[in-house]
């Protein structure tokens, strides 16, 4: 492969006016095709659960039950609201609001007054799902809703799935603060505007690129508008990683006396070597998604991998081109710049004087982070988690203090009734033994369904979507309420609505869980075993990186479950985890953990080919990866850390998360417990059985073979300039 990748950089880069015009007519082609694909419908099924069951039977005999819902709260600080000027404006809002497109169904707010009749709510519904809706059809709502009550001093605010929608960021708040961070970042370590511009433009034309390739392939392969946004932000992190390695890699190559077609060569076929098994082990993490068994959960996970591989693509392709373009300037004006870190020297040096000590230590502190996520809950955040300024938050606060909390989760009980039969008597008593129930505080009467084959029970239960008590009343009343007062009847009877669908979802990850992990941590150590020729290297790095995980989720437990700096980042305490973010952040973490491992590893088992021992190769590989690596993480963790500027608490998670886990990952694992595991391993580091070797495909990650310098002739130029200059950090 490395042969392969060198032939290729040296065509690029030698030809780099007749190759970017190639690039640039199969953006333009790509671009076009783009142009012509449309947007998939995301699909939030939940097979084999409850919930599911539910919207199955809603969508078949009562469509606007499954499609979706707001909730539009009127109310005044004086006065109420059948006053009959506040009636006749709210009175012409409900007008607007049902001559909405795909609007179904509006309730009567007058059926739904507070005691002190100065709040009011009514529930909108539309016939179709909220994946074939778009953000102006929420602002629509909100127009139509605000206008004419407000207008009369009437207040409105409102929340739902469709508000959501018209709630959405539109300006790259994230993506724009993470390439301004990395920006300041790569000049620094490069001291030169002309890398940082190489490094930074393949990374975007990379995450253009698979932008590109996202809304080609959305509708063929039914890819969710999220993958998008997971892909922006994973690609613009990988894609500045490895971008900023084979530049790096290149400034070496030239500065030990490479032509500008031989470095990009060499880059190319070490560094970008390394770029290939590291993003492949990131798409397999990350397209093990697929084994969740979530329809949703699988597709985010294969958009992403498609992000990553085309910032893979970009590297190894644009990278050479820009090289081509401007080598005049690439070229280190002092070698200091790229020669190896004495600083970094100094501290491999002090690591592997005292291996155990170091892995202790490491150890230690992963284990301290890690155990707060024994006391993890997962759930899904309701709106009395967004800012206090949001409409959400204002109408999940008004219903809570006008009805109760429960009133912005209710349960809707799905009831199939067999045609034919009179089952009055059996649906009186399923609605009695669910009044009856601890925790419920209203039932409605069972409401048939136009053709009279199923029935629906609206129940409000007194705590929010997201308390633990909730939860737990969901399993009270389907394994026993529900079972008790059915027996001996027709009915069959499903739990549904958003509530009940969130913990069927949380359930159906978790029981997965255990699969899903096998099948990453299996096929990444696979991976690294065909790149490293060796066993224990990569059973190493997959224990050390489960730690770095552990570490990471017991940070946003810290976070959002124990308020520990939360409102720092404008979240609020008690939040419990989003269910799909554990398994998202171990996919992600696991792969981007990876890329570092890989780049770390490659350059000490380079160091140990030419020569050096065990201890030397250690010391040489981190004096020379080190300080890449170190701002390869910083650029990264600011790119992720940028995402808490979001309001939507799932961003924040996400930020927080991932971007402390980059941290503890370089700081910790790839800069204290590699470096100290590898030189206890000695020779056996780099040892596989020869039945094994002969089985697995190799990856060559050194590139030997490519027709430059001798590697004795490149360090004899290095070792020539560190005669002359005083390397620095």
């Amino acid at each position: 492969m490395s042969s392969l990748l060198a032939r290729i950089a040296r065509v690029l880069t030698t030809h780099w006016k007749r190759s970017l015009a190639v690039a640039i007519a199969v953006i333009v082609v790509l671009g076009a095709l783009a142009g012509q694909g449309g947007r998939a419908a995301d699909d939030f099924e939940i097979p084999g659960t409850e919930s599911q069951q539910a919207i199955d039977l809603f969508r078949a005999h009562a469509p606007a039950l499954a499609g979706a819902d707001a909730q539009v709260v009127f109310s005044v600080p004086s006065g109420t609201l059948s006053e009959p000027g506040n009636r006749a404006a709210i009175e012409t809002a409900l007008g607007d609001i049902r001559r909405l497109p795909g609007v179904v169904q509006v309730g009567d707010p007058f059926a739904q007054v507070s005691r002190d009749g100065r709040v009011a709510l009514t529930d909108v519904r539309y016939d179709v799902e909220v994946n074939d809706l778009e953000k102006e059809d929420g602002e629509k709502l909100e127009t139509a809703a605000r206008t004419a009550p407000e207008r009369a001093g009437v207040d409105v605010e409102m929340r739902g799935q469709i508000v959501d929608l018209a709630s959405e960021q539109d300006a790259p708040v994230g993506e724009l603060v993470g390439v301004a961070i990395a920006i300041i970042l790569l000049t620094i370590l490069f001291r030169s505007g002309a890398a940082m511009a190489a490094t930074l433009i393949g990374a975007l034309l990379g995450v253009a690129f698979g932008q590109i390739l996202l809304a080609i392939l959305a509708k063929p392969l039914g890819l969710p508008e999220f993958a998008t946004t997971i892909a922006v932000m994973l690609g613009l992190g990988a894609g500045i990683d490895y971008s900023l390695l084979i530049i790096g890699r290149y400034r070496e190559q030239v500065a030990a006396g490479d032509s500008p077609a031989d470095a990009s060569a060499k880059a190319a076929a070490t560094s970008g070597a390394s770029v290939v098994a590291a993003g492949l082990i990131v798409m397999v993490a990350i397209a093990g998604l697929l084994v969740i068994g979530i329809p949703l959960i699988g597709k985010l996970g294969i958009g992403s991998a498609i992000g990553v591989a085309a910032v893979v693509v970009s590297s190894l392709t644009i990278l050479p081109i820009m090289i081509g373009a401007l080598k005049r300037w690439l070229k280190p004006k002092k070698p200091e710049h790229v020669l190896p870190s004495r600083a970094f020297e100094r501290w491999a040096t002090t690591i592997t004087a005292r291996p155990w000590v170091s892995i202790a230590v490491g150890g230690l502190i992963l284990i301290l982070l890690a155990l707060p996520v024994t006391g993890m809950r997962l759930g899904q955040p309701d709106d009395g988690n967004q800012p206090t300024s949001k409409t959400q938050r204002i109408a999940y606060d008004q219903l809570s203090a006008a009805f109760g909390p429960g009133t912005n989760g209710p349960f809707l009980l799905a009831v199939d009734t067999p045609t034919g039969q009179d089952v009055r008597a059996d649906l009186t008593r399923l609605e009695s033994a669910v009044r009856d129930t601890r925790g419920i505080v209203f039932v409605s009467p069972a409401a048939p369904s136009r053709d009279g084959e199923m029935a629906t029970i609206s129940v409000i239960p007194s705590t929010s979507p997201q308390d633990e008590a909730t939860d737990e009343l969901v399993d009270h009343l389907r394994d026993s309420v529900i079972p008790a007062a059915i027996a001996g009847t027709p009915l069959k009877v499903y739990v549904g609505g958003q509530t009940a669908g969130f913990k069927d979802f949380s359930a159906k990850v978790s029981a997965r869980l255990p699969l899903f992990i096998a099948v990453v941590i299996g096929l990444s150590v696979l991976l690294l075993i065909a790149a490293f020729r060796s066993i224990w290297v990569p059973l190493a790095s997959a224990v050390f990186n489960l730690l770095s995980i552990g570490a990471a989720y017991g940070i946003i437990t810290l976070v959002f479950q124990r308020g520990w700096g939360a409102s720092l980042i404008g979240a609020d305490s008690d939040v419990p985890i989003v269910s799909f973010v554990p398994v998202m952040l171990f996919a992600i973490l696991f792969g981007l953990s990876m890329d570092y491992n890989v780049f770390l590893l490659s350059r000490v088992r380079e160091a140990y080919h030419e020569g050096d021992r065990p201890r030397e190769s250690v010391i040489h590989g981190v004096s020379r990866i080190g300080k890449v690596i170190l701002f390869a993480g910083l650029i990264m963790a600011s790119v992720f850390l940028a995402f808490v500027s979001q309001p939507d608490v799932v961003a924040k998670m996400f930020g927080v998360g991932l971007g402390l886990a980059i941290l503890i990952d370089v700081l910790i694992v790839r800069l204290v417990i590699a470096p100290a595991v590898v030189l206890l391993l000695g020779d056996r580091a780099w040892w596989m059985p020869a039945w094994m070797d002969k089985v697995i495909p190799n990856i060559s990650l050194d590139g030997h073979e490519v027709d430059t310098q001798t590697d004795a002739e490149r360090q004899e130029a290095i070792e020539h300039s560190l005669e002359k200059k005083e390397p620095v950090a």
